[in-house]
């Protein structure tokens, strides 16, 4: 058994304030708290010895008694196997400077039914309540995250998706409800579908991270959508009208004013993608007027487009 360097742990000195070892121990604690580092073993394992010392030498009665045993601690752990078990109240008179009081630890968070170690169960087991809290805590599962790699219309329509979850438990298959509205790199929560609580505790949830893939006619900008739609020449000197698709499957007939040029935006509301939320609330569409040139002309089109250029020409002239 190790001797458990608690001031090193939380990163103080033995001539540290209360205050400052408090200040310590709550930026440790926020920097690898289980919720905020899902699913690393690493940080689980930090956050448990940050606990442990801070119910030791944050206290100020448990500081001195600790600081009391100093480099004796090989003695008193030789009496403790002596006696059969940790120190607690009696057996050691004076010599045990652990003698009195209740000691409780604060495990939030931790996923193991017995998070201290062996330092702290032989020197600190004595106590009664901390001991009974350990042993019946309910502690709630890990929450999992997952990537959910989706089509726009998947967007569009929301969809249901099987998905196989891989944690430390068995392969998992779930069937998921994706929400009208996700956008790219949303998270969805699919709650109690997380990894299974411990001692009778509440599973966490499961978060899934949208990607959502390039369609090939329409790019989403926030809630609208921008279509290429191309016209021809005689449409975009003389006017009419265009088809222009709509995200779900049908045409809309959209006019062309004259002398329309390329690269022109033309608007048509409520055609756009819906809200995550409010799927009746959506964008526009914007259509984005491309100037279809035609590869091969008739004889007749040449002749017609022969005239149009001497008649341009005959204007610059005048």
């Amino acid at each position: 058994m190790d001797f458990k360097d608690y001031y090193r742990t939380l990163g103080v000195s033995k001539t540290s304030t209360d205050k400052e070892i408090k200040q310590a121990f709550r930026r440790l604690a926020r920097k690898h708290h289980p919720d905020v580092n899902l699913g690393d073993r690493r940080s689980e394992t930090k956050f448990k010895e940050i606990n442990e010392a801070y119910e030791v030498i944050g206290d100020p009665d448990k500081r001195r008694k600790y600081d009391d045993l100093g480099a004796n601690w090989r003695l008193y752990e030789q009496k403790a196997q002596t006696h059969g078990g940790p120190l607690g109240n009696q057996g050691f008179g004076s010599e045990n400077p652990f003698s009195g009081g209740r000691w409780t630890v604060n495990t939030d968070g931790l996923n193991e039914e017995d998070p201290f170690s062996d330092f702290f169960r032989t020197f600190f087991g004595g106590s009664e309540k901390s001991t009974r809290n350990t042993r019946i805590r309910k502690t709630r599962g890990r929450d999992i995250e997952h990537s959910l790699e989706l089509s726009l219309t998947d967007s569009f329509h929301g969809v249901t998706k099987r998905i196989g979850i891989e944690s430390d438990g068995p392969k998992r298959t779930i069937d998921v409800r994706i929400p009208v509205g996700v956008r790219n790199g949303s998270r969805v929560r699919i709650a109690n579908k997380g990894e299974p609580g411990r001692n009778g505790g509440p599973a966490g949830d499961l978060y899934l991270k949208t990607r959502i893939r390039r369609h090939q006619k329409f790019e989403r900008k926030g809630q609208d959508l921008h279509a290429q739609v191309p016209i021809s020449v005689t449409t975009a000197i003389l006017g009419g009208e265009a088809q222009v698709p709509t995200i779900d499957g049908r045409s809309l007939r959209l006019k062309v004013s004259a002398s329309t040029q390329p690269g022109q935006m033309l608007r048509l509301s409520g055609q756009g993608m819906p809200s995550l939320g409010k799927p009746n609330k959506r964008g526009n569409l914007y259509a984005i007027i491309e100037i279809k040139i035609p590869r091969q002309v008739s004889p007749q089109q040449q002749e017609l487009y022969k005239a149009l250029r001497d008649l341009e020409n005959d204007l610059k002239n005048d």
